[in-house]
Order: structure tokens, then sequence, then C-alpha cells
């Protein structure tokens, strides 16, 4: 017997188009509620016309909203952050042993492992991760 574990996870789609669907009718009942009852109460009168393309209106953002929120919900998780052992980061402030470095736009707090002082601008080598702090080297990846 085949286990249920090996299987894609479910993505739902048709529930949450039911929902929508139903949510966004919903919406459009209230407008019309709005426009029926609600606005002639405070001696608002709009034609028809006005009612029609409000609908429309919200329809077509219930559309776009359907649509992002799918993608949104497509998108895969990241398992974790990728290591940046072996990554060559650039200098922002001395390492003189400690300092910080600059990695893919992200700022790190760096230990100097090896030689003397690392002048800001100077590429140096993550060489192992303690916590959040970068055991780097001087220099580039052998």
């Amino acid at each position: 017997m085949a286990s249920d574990r090996s299987l894609p996870p479910k993505s739902h789609f048709g529930a949450r188009l039911t929902i929508g669907i139903f949510r966004l009718a919903l919406e459009e009942l209230a407008i019309y509620a709005l426009w029926r009852w609600i606005l002639p109460e405070l001696g608002i009168d709009l034609p028809l016309f006005m009612l029609v393309l409000a609908m429309v209106a919200w329809g077509a953002f219930g559309v776009v909203r359907f649509v992002l929120a799918a993608r949104a919900l497509k998108t895969p998780e990241t398992p974790g952050l990728p290591s940046p052992i072996g990554s060559v980061a650039k200098v922002i402030t001395p390492l003189d042993p400690l300092g910080t470095v600059r990695i893919k736009g992200e700022t790190w707090t760096a230990l100097l492992m090896d030689g003397e002082k690392v002048e800001i601008g100077e590429e140096v080598t993550v060489t192992d991760m303690e916590g959040l702090c970068l055991h780097v080297k001087r220099g580039r990846p052998d």
C-alpha cells in the first residue's frame, strides 16, 4: 500500500474559488443594499448606471484580488536560508578582528580568523558561521 506522504499537497484551488465567488456575491449584494436602501435614506439619489459601474469595478477588483492571492499562495516555501559559507563578502567596517561585512545586500557581523586588520572595501571569504556571526578570512576562495 502506497503512503500518502509521497503525494504533493492539494492546492485547494476549487475551494478558494468557491469561497471567492461567494464572498464577491455578498459584497455585490451589500453594494446593491447600500444603493437601494441606505443612500435614499440619506437623501442621495444615484442613477442605475452608477450602481452598475460600482458593481463592475468592485467585481474587477475582486478578480484581481483573487488572482494575486492565488499566485501568492502558489509560490513555494523556502525551507531555510542558504548557507553563506564559501561566499565572498565586502567589508563595510574594518575587521580588527570584529567588524561588519555585506553579502548579497545583507549586513552581517564578522570575525576575522586570520591575519591582520582588513580595511573597508576589501573582500573576505566566509569560512564558518556561529549564530549570527560569520567567521571570515582575507581574500577570495581558493
